[in-house]
């Protein structure tokens, strides 16, 4: 670009990008010439922040880029969905299970509260433990201990709120005992709720983990299944700081404690039979989100990873969801295979 002499000139360009923004396409902005201040630097590239949050755009690197066209590469394309409905193609009357490291509790919370904004009902539970939701999380908690009087409550309550959260009681660790994935059934087939999202296992807040004999406990009417990985634990050492039972990751993947984890490896461990989906339904859908991916380095890292699960081939995994839970806009990007036309 030249230099600038009129605020008119500027005007044009940023009016040039707007135009050529509308029809989804890229604008890189690679300098400014030589001679123009930096204060005039400084104004341009904050109005370019602004307008490129107002259209909803990303800002990146060079590097970032290259990354989409070494993705398109591989058979695969980046879409920017307009939330976490779309990102994880929700549909109607599904049973949701979220296993996998933290962030869990946070993204049920949001699934809900996007799905109860639109005028449906959902129902949101665990089958293993949560901590006691907030009242800005969940607009009403019914504790019950017999899951009798959960269903007999639920139907007492089911036309006064859009969201419902259920437990059994509250436990001395401060944390709420969960329902049966035989509950979750139940409820499915009453058809009260056009959703039930269900928080499967716990991580004691690792970004990555790997079940125990015991777990995940998925009900088996399950239709979706989330597989949550922190980008954060890409390149952590194997230890019990960083991962939820390493012991366990060490023998799924041949690592010694201690080693260095790759996105190769937790790539792996997502697609893994005995490793985060274990004993996934074979009729759901299977997509992965990768939480904590908000700085450019992690939307980086959080690409490679997505492309590297989808390179498993594992067949119910078709996209990967990259994103923020605790962000008011938690999803950044999918990743899924190129759909032909």
């Amino acid at each position: 670009m030249g230099g600038y002499q009129r605020d008119s000139d500027k005007e044009n360009l940023l009016r040039e990008v707007f135009r050529a923004l509308k029809d989804g396409r890229m604008a890189l902005v690679e300098g400014f010439g030589k001679g123009v201040p930096k204060e005039l630097i400084d104004e341009i590239n904050d109005e370019s922040r602004a307008l490129s949050n107002r259209l909803g755009r990303r800002v990146g690197s060079v590097g970032s880029y290259q990354k989409i066209e070494a993705i398109k590469g591989e058979g695969l394309e980046s879409i920017k969905p307009a939330g976490l409905r779309q990102a994880f193609d929700i549909h109607h009357r599904e049973v949701i299970s979220l296993v996998g490291g933290g962030g869990k509790t946070t993204l049920m919370f949001a699934l809900a509260r996007e799905i109860a904004s639109s005028g449906e009902f959902v129902i949101t539970t665990t089958t293993t433990k949560i901590l006691e939701p907030s009242s800005s999380e969940t607009p009403l908690l019914l504790l019950q201990a017999h899951e009798k009087n959960i269903v007999k409550a639920l139907l007492q309550n089911v036309d006064k709120h859009r969201h419902i959260t259920l437990a059994r009681e509250k436990l001395s660790s401060g944390k709420l005992a969960g329902v049966s994935p035989e509950l979750i059934i139940e409820l499915a087939e009453l058809n009260l709720a056009s959703h039930i999202v269900v928080e499967a296992d716990g991580a004691a807040h690792r970004s990555l983990k790997a079940p125990n004999p015991t777990e995940p406990v998925i009900p088996s009417n399950t239709s979706l299944v989330i597989p949550v990985v922190g980008a954060d634990a890409i390149g952590c050492y194997l230890t019990e700081g960083n991962v939820f039972r390493p012991e366990i990751v060490s023998r799924l993947l041949g690592l010694s404690l201690g080693a260095v984890v790759s996105a190769e490896a937790i790539a792996f461990l997502v697609a893994h039979p005995r490793g985060i989906i274990k004993g996934s339904p074979t009729q759901a859908r299977i997509i992965p989100f990768i939480n904590k991916v908000d700085l450019e380095e992690g939307l980086m890292k959080g690409r490679d990873l997505a492309s590297k699960i989808l390179a498993m081939n594992h067949p119910q995994i078709g996209r990967v969801v990259l994103g923020h839970a605790q962000l008011p806009e938690a999803v950044v990007e999918v990743i899924q295979r190129r759909i032909k036309r």
